[in-house]
C-alpha cells in the first residue's frame, strides 16, 4: 500500500481523465468496453486486455480516495 500512498492525487486524476477515457470521439473508449461487456460482447484478449488499461488509472483512484477516506475516519 505504500505504493499507493506515494503516487501523487493530481497525477492520478490527470490520469484517470486522460488515459482512462481516450479516445474521445465518438465516445470515451472505456464506456464502449463497459458496454461491450455489459452486452456479453467483450471475448477477444485485445478487448479485454484494453478495458483493464483504460480502467487502471480510474481503480488507482478510487483505491487511493478510499484510502484517504479510511485514514481520515
Amino acid at each position: 500500500m505504500s505504493f499507493l500512498d506515494q503516487l501523487p492525487l493530481a497525477i492520478l486524476v490527470i490520469a484517470a481523465l486522460t488515459l482512462g477515457l481516450a479516445p474521445f470521439v465518438p465516445e470515451p473508449h472505456l464506456w464502449e468496453k463497459l458496454k461491450m461487456l455489459a452486452a456479453g460482447n467483450l471475448v477477444r484478449p485485445i478487448d479485454i486486455f484494453d478495458l483493464l488499461m483504460h480502467a487502471a488509472p480510474w481503480l488507482l483512484l478510487a483505491a487511493k480516495l478510499a484510502r484517504m477516506a479510511l485514514a481520515r475516519g
